[in-house]
């Protein structure tokens, strides 16, 4: 399977996130990016694992961090619209679909 795509608006929630760990510690923003990058890659290599949240939108948790990938399958294809804290409010990432 091809690589994720990240929509716009997720690749500014991971940098977003990426500063306030970044901010907090020296390198904890860092490991945030590993474990994204992780779950990216378990994500890609079984896209159907995670449980379908909204619609045909499915949500994969990241380990160690309160944040959740939400993915769409478009014609085979994983597409990141949200990378989301898991105290936000569901109506921002749902309205991204």
């Amino acid at each position: 399977m091809k690589p994720p795509i990240l929509r716009p608006a997720a690749a500014a929630d991971v940098e977003e996130a990426w500063r306030w760990y970044e901010s907090r510690r020296e390198g904890l923003g860092d490991e945030f990016l590993e474990v994204v990058g992780e779950t990216l890659e378990a994500v890609r290599a079984h896209p159907e694992a995670a449980p379908v949240v909204h619609r045909d939108i499915r949500r994969r948790l990241l380990r160690r961090f309160p944040y959740g990938l939400f993915y769409r399958l478009i014609e085979g294809q994983v597409v990141v619209v949200a990378c989301f804290h898991a105290s936000q409010s569901p109506r921002v990432w749902r309205s991204r679909g």
